[in-house]
């Protein structure tokens, strides 16, 4: 590709959101001498007694985890959305809100409190994926809720309370901002191109083969030619599918696969239990075809050098749009050596 992408300061489109991110990679040999994270060398127990997520154990409202032995789901103790929050809106002169509703649960990975995804086998892994699948199938099915959103924040520096194996799932009534963007940017390129934006845009990534990391028989892990964070990462399907229920048995090994691989290249990069937030956008659960929708996972890690020195979204990205320094390029090689 233009070798002036390596070198000069430029932007990048999103497809999926319709926006912008600066790309400045002169900036990545810039002396550091701000805040460096410390870096946690614990050895967690297999079973902590005080971790309110540990089989046996009680949590803060007085219920008790059974004996699980692989994945755990409750509905969140301290749930950001209620079921109970009635129907009502406001609407004065500029002052405008509206009410919503929604079910937050939790799932425990694994009952072995020192791990996370990275350690865990395909197999496991593969469990965690079934029940996402289930989750989405059961909170879908409710007329009150029409998007599942499944998600994990991974590290105290990502604003993880407990560590845990463990992700979210945050279902509501109407479409977040970012899956918003997502639903209407593929719409549009799917009525006027009759085809999926990410399958046609899976096609141009192979064929120039620059920011593909890992791939299998059914998945692709790639650094996206957007990416805002500096080890951005992206696992598509190859095959268009509308939401993660759709795909087969071999398939979901596949997805646990490509998980594994990641996740693992990430604790290598910088030997250390590598902090992200991850997040899959699928299609809504409103009852419509949603044809235009090609799921897919995300990971947005914020380290940027090292295991002490992250990636600050301030000043510019608060004001302006999102920066980044190392290209999609560069970050892809690193991890696809990792991997290799």
């Amino acid at each position: 590709m233009n070798t002036n992408l390596q070198d000069y300061s430029h932007k990048r489109f999103n497809i999926l959101t319709g926006e912008w991110v600066l790309v400045s990679p002169h900036r990545a040999k810039r002396p550091w001498q701000g805040q460096n994270e410390a870096i946690s060398n614990e050895v967690r127990p297999t079973h902590d007694p005080n971790c309110y997520l540990c089989a046996g154990n009680t949590r803060i409202n007085g219920e008790e985890n059974p004996k699980y032995e692989d994945v755990f789901v409750f509905t969140n103790d301290f749930a950001a959305l209620q079921t109970t929050s009635p129907k009502f809106s406001v609407s004065e002169g500029l002052f405008k809100a509206e009410s919503e509703q929604g079910i937050c649960k939790v799932i425990c990975f694994s009952p072995d409190h020192s791990k996370s995804l990275a350690d865990m086998a395909v197999e496991d892994i593969n469990k965690v994926v079934k029940t996402w699948q289930r989750e989405y199938i059961e909170l879908g099915s409710n007329e009150m809720i029409n998007y599942v959103q499944i998600f994990e924040n991974k590290g105290a520096v990502m604003g993880c309370s407990n560590p845990h194996p463990h992700g979210q799932i945050w279902s509501q009534s109407t479409l977040p901002n970012e899956v918003d963007k997502k639903d209407k940017q593929q719409k549009a390129y799917f009525n006027t191109n009759k085809s999926s934006l990410l399958d046609d845009y899976l096609k141009q990534e192979l064929e120039v083969n620059e920011r593909i990391i890992y791939q299998n028989e059914d998945f692709i892990v790639l650094t996206p030619f957007w990416a805002i964070w500096p080890f951005e990462t992206m696992i598509v399907p190859k095959k268009q599918y509308s939401n993660i229920t759709k795909i087969s048995e071999q398939e979901s090994l596949a997805f646990a696969d490509a998980i594994s691989k990641i996740t693992k290249a990430y604790d290598k990069l910088f030997e250390c239990s590598f902090p992200y937030s991850s997040g899959i956008h699928q299609s809504p659960t409103n009852g419509e075809t949603n044809e235009h929708w090609h799921w897919h996972m995300s990971f947005y890690p914020p380290l940027l050098r090292s295991a002490t020195v992250k990636k600050f979204m301030v000043g510019y990205e608060m004001f302006g749009s999102p920066q980044r320094d190392i290209t999609a390029e560069q970050a892809a090689n690193r991890l696809k050596a990792l991997i290799e």
